[in-house]
């Protein structure tokens, strides 16, 4: 355990973290996402896992990780199938946690398939525990100025 850090952020989830750099991709996957296919196409070239809802592993990882504020999408979320305007409870929860952090407001919504190709070429993939449907997204990882802002 470390104070100040959420204990859901595991030793290697920390690492992964740390060594992103500005413009990395991370994802975070529900339980039915193909995480381990898809983590192995990514640069860090392993799964990682934190067994905890969408919403708690996002909230822990953006305590630690800024957004990408350069960029329209910063923070995305998996749209569901033949409704993209769609915002089930899971995508609310996480975007409550986005803005937060004042994190984009709505997060833009990727189609499921352009969503894989966009984990493929991530960072890392954090698969959670979360069971409901198209509980999958994707941040991109932003600065920490000098002055620690």
């Amino acid at each position: 355990m470390l104070k100040g850090i959420s204990p859901l952020l595991n030793a290697d989830v920390l690492h992964v973290l740390r060594a992103m750099g500005h413009g990395d991709d991370l994802i975070i996957a529900d339980t039915n996402f193909p995480s381990d296919s898809v983590a192995r196409q990514t640069v860090y070239g392993k799964l990682l896992r934190i067994d905890a809802s969408a919403a708690d592993v996002i909230k822990a990882v953006l305590s630690v990780m800024p957004i990408d504020t350069f960029v329209n999408d910063a923070a995305a979320r998996m749209e569901v199938v033949d409704e993209p305007e769609t915002i089930l409870p899971v995508m609310s929860e996480v975007q409550e946690q986005v803005s937060v952090v004042s994190g984009p407001n709505p997060m833009l919504p990727i189609e499921r398939f352009s969503f894989y190709d966009r984990a493929k070429k991530a960072y890392a993939v954090i698969q959670t525990g979360e069971r409901r449907f198209y509980g999958c997204f994707a941040f991109r990882k932003g600065v920490i100025g000098p002055d620690g802002e």
